[in-house]
């Protein structure tokens, strides 16, 4: 190394985050890609005079211990870190189990950022920390004193323990009770960050906060709010409602958002779709754990159970009797709308059968009690089962010929459930 040349670069103060962003790129495009909180914590650990330095430590060791609660050991062994004012703020973390949030660097100095700062794009974290000032256009160090001490309170905010966990209970409340059924981190940094709005202002009654959360969160996940431009969506919703408040913003994105055309049209059509984990199936999911729903030709045994043991997913018709019929495309055979938690043996029982088969045996042991699928035998418990399942009664007669019309109704159904599970909250 001693023998290598090493080129400096130097930036010109002028240059715009956008344009400092380009250079890193041009320079790192054979190395790790690097985005907007790599060059916020760049900046962050660079500045020990306003303690950015134990800052970017905080962050970093925030994130590794909600992962890894038994690190804690290895980050006592920083003496200086153990001696700051952000030791005590983890230390809780080790003693920490739950999986539903468990943020990286990058979300933590987004919700801090987003809470304090009523901003949702991070290249301007960046430029505020150099003192950015957005009116005059130029650079000033009070504004970067005054930016290191606004994101200094927002990520010891954001750590928390009971903001922390009271957020993760209104989440697991509404019926996300593991992280397989929450698949965009970016839905919960907002949803975290209106968490730390609502808690920290007078906008609502302080016991409405978990569900006004839960709620936005839902619909967030229903309509993919944050999936395409993301930052640009935050950015708009943080403004939007610093400028209303966030009762009259709710309203005015939940009517946009949710008419009737989307839950009978827009909805049964996002959920005709193979992939499993689908925010649609999940919202579905949550719906039933919420509902305290039991599985499908069980009465005893929940979803919520299948769901925290890591049970099944299983076909209702099953794969290898649509396969033999006639229909071999994997997407076509695993529509979301053909999936159902069961209870394993119950699905071992049930094998290849057709549904026409195996449901009509279900309704035959109502009246002569002899148990071959599941442990229902009484018929008011078998409707019952078979609509907090969105199973059309139908189904016991139906065969591979009647698969389409299956799908297509239990998706009504499914969305019918989503619908009123969404009011209950």
């Amino acid at each position: 190394i001693k023998n290598r040349q090493i080129g400096v670069i130097t930036l010109d103060k002028e240059l715009t985050i956008d344009e400092v962003t380009e250079i890193f790129i041009r320079i790192n495009s054979q190395g790790a890609k690097l985005n907007q909180s790599d060059f916020a914590m760049s900046k962050i650990a660079a500045n020990v005079k306003y303690g950015g330095n134990e800052l970017r430590k905080a962050i970093d060791y925030f994130s590794h211990l909600a992962v890894q609660p038994d690190w804690y050991h290895e980050m006592s062994k920083d003496k200086e870190f153990m001696e700051s004012k952000f030791a005590p703020k983890i230390k809780w973390l080790k003693d920490d189990r739950e999986e539903i949030y468990d943020p990286n660097y990058g979300d933590i100095l987004r919700v801090a950022f987003m809470y304090k700062f009523s901003r949702g794009k991070m290249k301007d974290l960046v430029s505020l920390l150099g003192g950015r000032d957005f009116e005059t256009r130029d650079y000033k160090e009070e504004i970067a004193e005054a930016s290191f001490g606004k994101l200094t309170e927002g990520v010891i905010d954001f750590m928390n323990e009971f903001a922390f966990t009271n957020f993760i209970l209104a989440i697991k409340s509404a019926g996300f009770i593991s992280s397989r059924l929450t698949n965009s981190q970016m839905t919960l940094d907002f949803a975290y960050t209106l968490y730390l709005i609502l808690n920290s202002s007078n906008q609502i009654d302080k016991t409405q906060i978990k569900h006004y959360v839960s709620k936005w969160y839902v619909l967030s996940t229903l309509t993919s709010r944050y999936i395409t431009s993301p930052e640009t969506v935050m950015d708009l919703d943080i403004r939007r409602i610093s400028e209303k408040g966030f009762i009259d913003y709710f309203k005015e994105v939940e009517e946009a958002n949710l008419s009737d055309s989307f839950w009978k049209v827009g909805l049964v059509q996002d959920l005709e779709t193979s992939a499993i984990n689908s925010p649609f199936f999940n919202v579905f999911l949550a719906a039933q754990v919420h509902n305290s729903d039991n599985s499908l030709l069980m009465n005893g045994t929940k979803v919520r159970d299948l769901i925290s043991i890591m049970g099944d997913i299983h076909h209702i018709f099953p794969k290898g009797y649509l396969q033999k019929n006639g229909i071999t495309d994997k997407s076509k055979y695993n529509q979301i709308a053909n999936y159902t938690y069961l209870d394993t043996q119950t699905n071992i029982s049930i094998g290849d059968k057709a549904p026409n088969d195996y449901f009509k045996t279900v309704f035959e042991q109502c009246d002569s009690k002899e148990m071959k699928f599941g442990n229902i035998s009484e018929l008011s418990l078998l409707k019952e089962n078979l609509s907090i399942n969105c199973i059309p009664e139908n189904i016991v007669n139906m065969d591979a010929s009647h698969y389409e019309d299956f799908l297509l109704e239990r998706r009504k159904l499914m969305a019918k459930k989503i619908k009123n599970y969404y009011y209950s909250l």
